[in-house]
């Protein structure tokens, strides 16, 4: 059974990952010591269940790249590759219909392993610019789910906020939620620091829900206590959406991307609290429970 295909009644689904499945700073950690970066996606695609696709905002990856991709994780993973940058921020929306169908048809090697395509707009794209999303909505093939990312402060606010999530509902595509309080929390030096690292934009939360999936980017502290409160306020936002039959597409972020599994496994043990969930496969029970905390700041 497919997202698009669970009935309301039914619990949704929950992926949760971080924006890669590679770093260096993760063997010996998340990965077997002395682990080879030509089995980070295997080795990580066993432990969490999903990953925002990055590298496909820089270039298009090949078809035996993806095909490969494909090949190293389970059925039931997902990747939620990134709209190529020519396409997002190009001056106008009005780009090349070519280059959009020869992206989809890229990412459709995935078969079941793609999620969700991520479309992340720069800060440059106003309200006015609303019909441009519009016509690109109209386009998109209609197979292939689509979130959406604005970065334009009046996106919220009243009424472009509305504005947006009515476009949104209508074409059936998920509003992205970023949340980037943790690193605006603490010190004004910790915070410089942290923001300087991340480079998020500085926009307030803005919970939605316009279509039958979520997709959260949570940036998280690299000293897990800041991240405790609000990882206890999302576990229980995201097991009320479990229980409507809405499924979560859930994207760990930190400034020290050491970090990021650590802030999965403890968003993943508190929803787990209030949900049915299988246990995480982490290589580590201890590492998992009491994750290494950054001396940055200590």
């Amino acid at each position: 059974m497919t997202e698009t295909q669970r009935h309301p009644s039914q619990p949704g689904l929950f992926y949760i990952g971080c924006p890669m499945w590679g770093y260096k700073e993760w063997v010996g950690r998340l990965f077997p010591a002395r682990t080879p970066a030509s089995e980070f996606l295997r080795l990580y695609s066993r432990i969490l269940n999903s990953v925002e696709g990055n590298t496909t905002f820089y270039a298009i990856p090949s078809a035996e790249t993806v095909r490969r991709w494909s090949q190293e994780t389970p059925s039931t993973f997902r990747f939620c590759p990134k709209i190529p940058r020519s396409i997002s921020h190009a001056p106008s929306l009005s780009f090349s219909q070519n280059e959009i169908l020869f992206f989809a048809e890229r990412m459709r090697l995935l078969g079941s392993r793609l999620g969700p395509i991520f479309l992340q707009l720069p800060p440059t794209f106003t309200p006015t610019r609303l019909p441009e999303l519009q016509a690109f909505l109209d386009f998109w093939p209609t197979d292939i789910r689509l979130a959406v990312e604005v970065r334009h402060p009046e996106f919220f606010s009243q009424p472009y906020s509305a504005q947006l999530d009515e476009l949104l509902s209508k074409y059936q595509v998920s509003r992205i939620m970023l949340d980037t309080r943790p690193i605006r929390t603490g010190p004004r030096e910790e915070q410089q620091t942290l923001q300087a690292r991340e480079r998020k934009p500085d926009l307030p939360l803005h919970l939605a829900t316009t279509t039958d999936f979520v997709f959260v980017r949570y940036i998280g502290h690299p000293r897990m206590p800041v991240n405790q409160d609000f990882l206890a306020a999302w576990s229980r936002q995201l097991a009320q959406w479990l229980t409507q039959g809405i499924t979560l597409y859930i994207f760990c972020h930190c400034p020290y991307e050491e970090h990021s599994p650590s802030i999965c496994a403890a968003l993943y043990d508190q929803l787990k609290k209030l949900t049915p969930l299988p246990a995480l496969p982490w290589p580590d029970e201890k590492a998992r429970s009491q994750p290494e905390q950054a001396r940055l700041f200590e």
